[in-house]
């Protein structure tokens, strides 16, 4: 479920647009102003911005300003028609689009839906986890890159498929079946060996004793798991 922060300082336009948003299938956050909004952001991992230009405590184009230096989340103004000078600001400051009340439903939801596509598309979700490190290991899902205590490590790519997954997720076991089914897309049922083949494989590059692996762990009847050193 795609989470959207709203942000006006106007109560009513913020309960117009829960509705109209939570009706889509969004789970909805809301802020009266941009200092609420960064709040929230720190907080949540938040899909898209709707937020208003002109509020107190902190406006919506110094809020862009200050958004737009830790994330790339997408941000859609929500503009007078007297502010034409304020939506070229927000653009030029980092705003996706604008939108001018009083809005249509229709516009406003097709607006939202463009801009988490092409969000998702760019991988925008991700922007944040391109890089993973555990102990010694890092894993940079950008470049393709894993490198032990700064040293490169040949993985393939099914090996580096297995050790993004548990490292995304790290304290959570995931039994041979999930596993298969995550990487190789496919029907995991008796994919046990194959998966355990690619464990084995995979602790003898990453760890500095295979035999006593202190990342990439078995949890007996269960499954494995990522942990920290």
């Amino acid at each position: 479920m795609y989470k959207i922060l709203v942000c006006d300082d106007e109560k009513d336009i913020v309960s117009a647009l829960r509705i109209y948003l939570t009706a889509e299938g969004y789970e909805v956050f809301e802020a009266f102003h941009g200092k609420e909004a960064i709040e929230v952001l720190q907080k949540q991992e938040i899909h898209l911005v709707l937020m208003d230009i002109m509020m107190p405590v902190l406006d919506g184009i110094s809020a862009m300003v200050e958004i737009r230096k830790t994330s790339n989340v997408p941000v859609i103004l929500l503009t007078a028609k007297s502010e034409d000078m304020d939506k070229v600001l927000g653009l030029n400051v980092g705003a996706d689009d604008y939108i001018t009340k009083p809005f249509n439903p229709v516009e406003l939801q097709a607006r939202v839906k463009s801009q988490l596509r092409r969000y998702m598309l760019l991988g925008g979700g991700n922007v944040k986890k391109d890089v993973l490190s555990i102990g010694g290991i890092e894993l940079n899902d950008r470049t393709k890159e894993v490198t032990l205590d700064g040293e490169d490590v040949s993985l393939t790519r099914t090996e580096f498929d297995i050790l993004k997954l548990l490292m995304e997720h790290p304290g959570q076991v995931f039994s041979p079946n999930q596993i298969y089914e995550h990487v190789w897309q496919d029907n995991p049922y008796g994919t046990e060996n194959t998966v355990a083949v690619h464990i084995r494989h995979l602790r003898e590059k990453i760890e500095y004793n295979p035999a006593e692996p202190r990342f990439l762990k078995m949890v007996w009847g269960r499954g494995y798991k990522m942990e920290g050193d």
